[in-house]
């Protein structure tokens, strides 16, 4: 099989790395550092820079240099919010809601910029090679729903490369960790990056890595510490200036510039010195210089707020694992920003222990990617990844009621079977809603598409047997299919977007769920009480309509009136008035039960 490599394409730096001889490889690019920015410089309709030169021109030309455009992957344009913070360029509304990036002489969609990135990763290690590279896995953070996933694939095609799989990046620093490891234990890793935050829990078992849970936050990462410290400065300057400099976007993207090396130094000091010469002109003329000592105290006191929302994440995901904070054997650290120390500190009193730096934080996931590459190639032994998937699954069924196939938290890859049939007589055709959520009732849950199986064979209602099928591939993406047994016609969706599906969104899904228990129990009890209504009803129909033993006109006249008042009961939506209405049904036919004996019996002869 031809070469395949791993790509870490990061929110801040990119990596790609190989497996040779038991061990993975980081690949050096061509200026010899093995982390590539993510950033890229649509210089001229002819010209496109990636990396490290790209990003010396952000103080230069701002609206044309593109960093930090993961956080824009499969994103809606009404739905960008607070993801507009921080970014000098313009983002503009494209077709069906898109995004497009606007930088002067065209407009690009995020994976357009994304596959410049992976271009360039792929040019590193054809050049490491000597030979073509057109294969690779491609890991993704774990909260990524299928719309961003698919347009992550759809970036590595545009590179060039045939992406074999898509994999979460905690799994894959997983991965780079406890491939060689024989003792079965439980790990976290806290994946702090320049975009987002993933916490993840995992049991490690020699050839065996499952995902007990995952949590994190997409708007968290080494990019909101360098606003906040950008901030602070622009404040303090124009309070002994007068001059604002977030006016000048590129006056802006200076500050930034030197706050990111002031916080990078600070994980290594106690102090340090955030200094921009001729920043601005004040207001006799002359030049005015930024310089202020910055304490890590002072960086540590901005990033208060942070901390709990980090440590949030790690709560939710031992919850969800079902675990102790005693039961976690190593905290593995991935991601640059787990470098400041007051992350470390804060990770460590919520565990109890010190977290590991056993795993390069920059490099472990292009690391875990091409140790998963070699296992697709056939170079490493198989080694089962078994991530989950964040919320149920399911399809809405009779009544409105939200039926899972896939619970939350499901090991993926998965394939689910479950049987339903018709609800009418002679009915040829099923609508397939899918839909993602945690609530019973269907219309409260996200929906993510359908489709209509028509050509089912006419028959008595729930006699059809339709066989529906719900696939998560390694990828992650949904497949959904439905078979009439009897026939064997089918049809079948993939899911192309989960909705704009982020970390946070899960969580609070799944709170409010939760919250809305009760609601839920009195809507599936109201579902069953209308179900044994209507189907009491039509048993007592029949009766009204016998000609041969017509019923006497007082019993008929009592029994059109019950069936009136659960009609009205019913389209009233109160579920005592429901009740009244059934318990008067049951009643009229308790009375008649000779002749609904008869009428069954008859039934089942013909």
């Amino acid at each position: 099989m031809e070469r395949v490599v791993g790509i870490d394409l990061g929110t801040t730096n990119s990596v790609v790395a190989y497996f040779e001889q038991g061990q993975p490889i980081v690949i050096h690019n061509a200026e010899g550092s093995t982390l590539t920015p993510s950033v890229v410089y649509y210089k001229s309709p002819r010209e496109v820079v990636v990396g490290e030169l790209a990003r010396r021109n952000l103080v230069l030309s701002p609206k044309q240099v593109i960093r930090s455009v993961k956080r824009f992957m499969g994103a809606r344009f009404s739905e960008l919010g607070e993801r507009r913070r921080g970014i000098s360029y313009e983002l503009v509304e494209g077709p069906d809601d898109s995004v497009l990036i606007d930088v002067g002489w065209t407009r690009v969609a995020p994976e357009q910029v994304s596959a410049e990135i992976l271009k360039k990763m792929k040019r590193t290690a054809e050049e490491f090679f000597g030979e073509e590279i057109e294969q690779a896995v491609i890991t993704v953070p774990a909260y990524f729903n299928d719309n961003q996933r698919a347009a992550t694939k759809r970036a590595g095609e545009l590179a060039g490369l045939n992406v074999l799989r898509i994999i979460n990046e905690p799994t894959a620093a997983a991965l780079a960790y406890g491939v060689a490891r024989n003792t079965p234990h439980s790990v976290v890793v806290f994946d702090f990056g320049g975009g987002t935050t993933d916490v993840t829990i995992l049991d490690v078992d020699k050839d065996v890595i499952e995902v007990r849970s995952t949590r994190g936050d997409t708007f968290l990462g080494g990019d909101n510490i360098d606003e906040l410290l950008s901030q602070f400065v622009v404040e303090r300057f124009f309070k002994d200036t007068g001059v604002d400099l977030a006016a000048d976007p590129i006056t802006y993207q200076r500050v930034r510039e030197a706050a990111e090396k002031v916080k990078c130094e600070l994980s290594t000091t106690t102090e340090s010195i955030i200094s921009v010469p001729f920043i601005a002109v004040g207001p006799q003329g002359s030049p005015l210089h930024l310089h202020y000592p910055v304490t890590r105290a002072q960086l540590e006191a901005l990033m208060d707020p942070l901390l709990p929302r980090l440590i949030e994440c790690c709560r939710i995901a031992l919850d969800d694992a079902r675990l102790k904070r005693s039961d976690i054997a190593n905290i593995l650290l991935v991601g640059g920003s787990t470098r400041i120390p007051c992350v470390v500190k804060a990770l460590a009193e919520f565990f109890g222990r010190e977290p590991s730096r056993i795993l390069n934080p920059d490099e472990a996931v292009a690391m875990g990617a091409a140790i998963q590459a070699s296992i697709i190639s056939g170079a490493l032994r198989e080694v089962l990844l078994l991530d989950v998937t964040p919320l149920s699954l399911g399809i809405e069924t009779a009544g409105g009621v939200f039926t899972p196939l896939i619970p939350r938290n499901s090991s993926i890859p998965v394939a689910v079977h479950k049987q339903f049939t018709t609800v009418r007589d002679n009915q040829t055709s099923v609508k397939i809603h899918v839909l993602q959520g945690e609530r019973k009732k269907a219309s409260e849950n996200h929906s993510l598409g359908w489709f209509r199986l028509t050509g089912i064979t006419p028959a008595p209602k729930e006699i059809p047997c339709i066989d529906v099928c719900f696939q998560i591939d390694a990828n992650g993406l949904l497949h959904v299919s439905a078979t009439e047994v009897t026939s064997g016609i089918s049809n079948s969706i993939t899911i192309e977007c989960f909705g704009s599906l982020e970390m946070e969104d899960a969580e609070r899904i799944a709170e409010e769920a939760q919250a809305a228990a009760e609601e839920d129990r009195l809507f599936l009890r109201k579902v069953s009480l209308v179900k044994q209504g209507e189907a009491l009803i039509e048993e007592l129909e029949p009766l009204l309509q016998d000609q041969e033993r017509p019923l006497d006109p007082m019993t008929a006249a009592n029994l059109r009136e019950a069936i009136f008042r659960f009609e009205v009961a019913k389209a009233t939506d109160r579920i005592e008035d429901i009740e009244r209405a059934l318990e008067g049904l049951n009643e009229l036919a308790s009375s008649l039960g000779e002749r609904l004996l008869a009428k069954r019996l008859e039934s089942l002869e013909e």
